[in-house]
């Protein structure tokens, strides 16, 4: 299934869902974006960058660091940051690193009237979809 038909599923599947997307945290690049009213591109590149910095900020990274020399690991990139959630005015925001490539992210959001427990099993079902079509 192709990206753009993932994203759209992930939206029609997890609860009072108004946007999806799919992100490359790397380059910084909405890769997918689903919504169901029109964005202007600078509020979807700025998903795309705050995606990044939730993940791969400097002081994420730096947590992730002392995480690993408490733990005695030694030389891997190991991430503990894998799922963000984040509790708006209107709106729940569910950020999702994906297994398979740790440097892209699903962005799912919902309105807040939805229940937390299925928006996020279903955002997590719908993270198989999108890292296949990858």
């Amino acid at each position: 299934m192709s990206l753009d038909k993932s994203l759209a599923a992930a939206q029609a599947e997890i609860p009072e869902c108004v946007a999806t997307g799919y992100v490359d945290m790397v380059s910084g690049l909405l890769l997918g974006v689903k919504t169901i009213d029109s964005h202007p591109s600078e509020v979807l590149d700025l998903v795309a960058a705050a995606t990044g910095d939730l993940f791969q900020g400097k002081n994420v990274a730096e947590i992730e660091k002392l995480f690993d020399k408490s733990r005695g690991i030694q030389g891997r990139n190991h991430h503990y940051f894998n799922e963000i959630v984040v509790f708006s005015t209107n709106l729940i925001h569910v950020f999702c690193r994906s297994k398979k490539n740790p440097d892209q992210a699903g962005v799912f959001i919902t309105r807040i009237s939805a229940n937390i427990g299925m928006v996020l099993v279903r955002s997590r079902a719908a993270m198989a979809s999108l890292e296949a079509a990858m």
